[in-house]
């Protein structure tokens, strides 16, 4: 008998624009990752907005398929801020969260923005060496900010890109 070979499947990843229809699979994603998740309810009401934008990693060749990772934004007066980032624990480890922030980065420098602003648990290392990849530097620090319910409690920290 002769055994079967299956051939190493390669992913690849595309980014595009969130959509409303993506509340609910945000919504999943992010209660992965978070102590208090957003609902999908909050995820439809921010979408909404004309000052917020984002964009999700989803799977090439899968038709319908929901986003694997995303990340939202809110833009004004020229500055930016990431309202959150969040990749599926099955997705990890694969450039997503990369492809996500580089998206943001793009459209921020199309509309001409100057700086970009982010908040991140100072316990993320993976999450923070992303980040000073991609040019961002520490500006502030805000002590006790999340709540973890195992450790208690850890310092956000406040994590600025100038893009001009």
């Amino acid at each position: 008998m002769a055994a079967s070979f299956f051939p190493f499947r390669r992913r690849s990843y595309t980014v595009r624009a969130l959509e409303s229809a993506d509340s609910e699979a945000l919504a999943a994603l992010h209660l992965e990752d978070f102590n208090r998740p957003w609902t999908e309810d909050e995820f439809t009401a921010l979408l909404a907005e004309g000052a917020v934008f984002g964009f999700a990693a989803v799977e090439e060749g899968a038709p319908g398929a929901k986003p694997c990772g995303f990340v939202l934004a809110r833009m004004a007066a020229g500055e930016a801020e990431i309202l959150t980032l969040a990749v599926g624990h099955a997705y990890r480890r694969r450039g997503l969260g990369y492809m996500l922030m580089d998206a943001v980065l793009r459209h921020l420098h199309a509309e001409r923005a100057e700086a970009l602003f982010l908040e991140v648990d100072e316990t993320n290392h993976p999450a923070i060496a992303l980040y000073r990849r991609l040019g961002f530097r520490e500006v502030g620090r805000r002590p006790e900010y999340y709540e973890h319910k195992a450790t208690g409690r850890t310092a956000a920290l406040v994590m600025r890109r100038d893009l001009r």
